[in-house]
């Protein structure tokens, strides 16, 4: 892949829901951080059609930031390289107002033609989700991971933009 032009980091997450807000307090406090001139960072909560017509502005590189269960201590923060040729192997969901289904944003953004470009998950493993009454705040040990976190993705931007990139991704 030549160096990329456009990096869009998109935190997705619920904030009455416990730690599905995590992708989107990792989005919110990485917009206070010095960033490459071509990254833009969004927190789109559980906006699905925001993020695809925010997609469809022709990225390069798509970073999702968002709780994903990996079976792992709640807390661990993943790098995964979704594989975009499985997306119909996985449940389809029809986007609503109240969630955000990643995989119903790529798949939409099949349809109308466009891609996400090269596509990254920062994910981190959830302690508390499915909360019936809702509940504002992350776990404490969701909360200690965003400066993990934070510090990958600063990491997976500054291998991108450079001339030889490190990155090594787990694939999805």
């Amino acid at each position: 892949m030549s160096r990329p032009r456009k990096i869009l980091v998109a935190g997705i997450g619920n904030i009455f829901m416990g730690d599905d807000a995590f992708g989107s307090e990792v989005a919110r406090r990485l917009m206070d951080e010095t960033l490459p001139a071509e990254v833009r960072v969004t927190d789109f909560g559980i906006r699905s059609y925001d993020l695809v017509y925010a997609l469809m502005d022709g990225y390069d590189v798509t970073i999702l930031v968002d709780v994903t269960s990996q079976m792992q201590s709640p807390g661990t923060v993943y790098l995964i390289e979704p594989d975009l040729g499985q997306l119909d192997q996985f449940d389809q969901m029809i986007a609503d107002a109240h969630s955000m289904n990643p995989v119903s944003v790529l798949q939409m953004l099949r349809t109308f033609g466009c891609s996400p470009g090269k596509l990254y998950l920062i994910g981190c493993e959830p302690a508390i989700l499915d909360v019936e009454d809702g509940q504002i705040g992350l776990s404490e040990m969701v909360e200690a991971s965003i400066p993990q976190a934070i510090e990958l993705i600063k990491s997976l931007v500054n291998d991108l933009l450079s001339e030889n990139p490190k990155i090594e991704v787990e694939t999805a």
